[in-house]
């Protein structure tokens, strides 16, 4: 057996609560999302590593996603209903829960690495 790494691969949680791993690839959101029938149910689980504030905001309709912060430090900046939340990730293992439909993006200086589990069904991305 393959030895599995969450900083190279991606784990798919189908609606029936399998597991699949997915290698990442430049396609990988375009493939998944058609094998996978649009993500309906599923969550995906997922590394990466950032060392700049994201220059998009996202949102999850269908189910609140959960952020674990690996190294480094995060403010993860939280819009709804015209009101801001800010959640500073300082030490391993910090998390948070992003709740549904609750736009979101994250603020760093550091090099930092996290941890998603994401309701990929219907995400949404926009421009800050």
């Amino acid at each position: 057996m393959k030895n599995l790494n969450i900083s190279k691969d991606f784990v798919v949680i189908n609606s029936e609560k399998r597991a699949f791993v997915e290698e990442f690839r430049p396609s990988l959101y375009t493939d998944i999302g058609q094998k996978y029938s649009g993500f309906s149910a599923c969550e995906l689980i997922a590394a990466y590593e950032f060392s700049e504030d994201w220059q998009n905001w996202e949102m999850h309709p269908d189910g609140d996603e959960i952020v674990i912060l690996m190294s480094g430090e995060v403010t993860f900046v939280l819009c709804g209903n015209g009101n801001e939340q800010r959640i500073v990730l300082t030490q391993p293992g910090d998390y948070a829960i992003v709740p549904r439909g609750m736009w979101h993006t994250a603020k760093t200086s550091t090099k930092a690495k996290m941890l998603f589990i994401t309701p990929g069904q219907g995400s949404q991305h926009k421009k800050m």
